[in-house]
């Protein structure tokens, strides 16, 4: 009982010191317990006044996941017309771009959802995806040396971008993160 009692006493001050650590560096409250930012956008981590509560934006990120990217797009570049601060929708009209078809078109939008938030890690994730659909394996890696910078812990969009770095590198470039979705 009394090994139990300081397994769970252990935890509880691992997870008091991460929450301080997160404090201290600037992560915000909740990001260690929801995981951060996957899918097109990082609203994970970061749950505070940036994540827009726009109606076209939410009907946008619901065309995304749902592979309506002609629709996401347009909506999203309705967002982004009116809110040009908006990293989250540059992002997700990146990859609905990428998505539909055009990894060549995504490449600026995905960049200007860096220069608004160069933290934006699913941005770095599927820039890095775009570079490797157009062949730009040096121009990926950048993106992934990035993300193992900002992930202080294990992060999805690092172990994803990784896994299709090294897929790419395996097959020769033959293997691609798919540009287009399938049906």
């Amino acid at each position: 009982m009394k090994r139990r009692m300081m397994r769970t006493g252990s935890a509880a001050t691992v997870t008091a010191g991460l929450l301080a650590v997160g404090l201290f560096i600037g992560v915000p409250n909740g990001a260690f317990a929801d995981g951060g930012g996957g899918g097109g956008g990082d609203e994970g981590a970061r749950k505070d006044s940036a994540t827009p509560r726009d109606p076209q934006y939410t009907e946008g990120v619901n065309a995304v996941k749902r592979g309506d990217y002609p629709t996401a797009i347009r909506l999203l570049e309705t967002v982004v017309s009116r809110d040009q601060g908006n990293a989250n929708a540059y992002n997700w009209l990146a990859y609905s771009t990428r998505k539909n078809g055009d990894a060549t078109r995504a490449i600026p939008i995905y960049e200007k959802a860096l220069a608004i938030d160069p933290k934006h890690r699913g941005a770095h994730e599927y820039i890095g995806e775009a570079y490797l659909v157009l062949g730009n394996l040096a121009k990926a890696k950048e993106h992934l040396a990035v993300l193992d910078k900002l992930c202080f812990f294990p992060c999805e969009e690092y172990a994803d971008l990784k896994k299709a770095v090294q897929a790419y590198e395996a097959s020769g470039g033959r293997a691609k993160p798919t540009s287009r979705a399938t049906p």
